[in-house]
Parts: structure tokens; C-alpha cells; sequence
């Protein structure tokens, strides 16, 4: 099973794709929230694996795929899915 992570950048999403199923980490790019800190935040704010997909790991790979892209980039990291949450 190729499990090849494309970031769709347009989008703000990363993405699996196996067959016609996708699984998919969502994110949005927010502005610094301090004038102290000049570093813009990427919220991750879902994630998603469809049933016939999921117990494979799925998940976990997109969002530690994303977490080191934000962390490349010098982003702050914020979560408003509770799944990313468990990662932050």
C-alpha cells in the first residue's frame, strides 16, 4: 500500500490518497497573536481517515508529516482537533 503524503498547499491540507479514498489533515495559517512574537501559527483543525482506511496509521503519518512541515516553516503550533491535540 503506497502511502505517499501530498500537501496541497492551496488548500491548507495534506492528503492520502489509496484508490478513491482519502485521508486527509486540514489546517489554517493564523497571524502572530503578540507583538512580542512576529512567528504565524498553523492551527490544525481536523483530520480525517474514512472507514474503510482506518486502524492503518493513517492519521498519526499526516499529523506528524504536518507538525514537522509547520515546524520547518518556523510556525507557532495550535490545535483545535483533538486528535492533533495528543500530538502537541
Amino acid at each position: 500500500m503506497s502511502e505517499k503524503i501530498v500537501h496541497q498547499s492551496d488548500n491548507h491540507q495534506f492528503v492520502i490518497n489509496l484508490g478513491a479514498a482519502q485521508a486527509l489533515l486540514t489546517y489554517e495559517i493564523l497571524p502572530s497573536n503578540t507583538r512580542l512574537n512576529n512567528h504565524s501559527i498553523c492551527n490544525f483543525t481536523h483530520t480525517f481517515v474514512p472507514n474503510e482506511l482506518r486502524g492503518k496509521g493513517l492519521a498519526e503519518k499526516l499529523v506528524r508529516h504536518g507538525i514537522a512541515w509547520a515546524k520547518s516553516q518556523g510556525l507557532q503550533l495550535e490545535a483545535s482537533c483533538w486528535y492533533v491535540q495528543k500530538f502537541l
